[in-house]
């Protein structure tokens, strides 16, 4: 049941954010896919997620994001995250940030990170992002990603 309640949020908010990006803010979907080290594992990632930044002004933003990643190992299901980020923007096409929130599924755990977003064009950008993972009975864990996203 609550994969179920997950995947319906995650599709509410997806088919939602065209609907916010009329108010000064912007939506986005990306792709994404990494790698992720800690207690002596390591292994590449693949992702999806769908997110919204807010403007504070010409140099700051604030952002909301959800998202499904995959650690690519056999046995391993699909986690889902919950997270925000703020930051300042970089220019007239970079945003870099600091985010947080929270993993779940077979492993729940909060996140901290930082990362940059930089838009190649109108609509495309791509992404840097660090993530350091508390999991309890496991260890600490790094997640390094590298994502390309359509805006709107």
């Amino acid at each position: 049941m609550k994969k179920f309640a997950v995947a319906a949020a995650l599709l509410s908010a997806t088919i939602a954010t065209p609907a916010l990006a009329a108010d000064g803010g912007e939506a986005r979907v990306e792709v994404r896919g990494g790698y992720i080290w800690g207690n002596g594992a390591d292994e590449a990632t693949a992702g999806v997620a769908a997110g919204y930044d807010y403007d504070l002004g010409t140099n700051t933003f604030i952002g909301a994001e959800i998202a499904g990643d995959k650690v690519l190992v056999d046995g391993a299901n699909v986690q889902f995250s919950a997270g925000g980020r703020v930051g300042a923007k970089i220019g007239e096409n970079g945003k870099l940030y600091a985010n947080a929130g929270y993993t779940f599924g077979d492993i729940d755990d909060p996140y901290v990170g930082a990362g940059y977003q930089h838009k190649f064009g109108k609509n495309v950008y791509g992404k840097v992002e660090y993530r350091h993972q508390f999991i309890n009975n496991f260890g600490d864990f790094d997640t390094i990603a590298a994502g390309i996203g359509f805006a709107f």
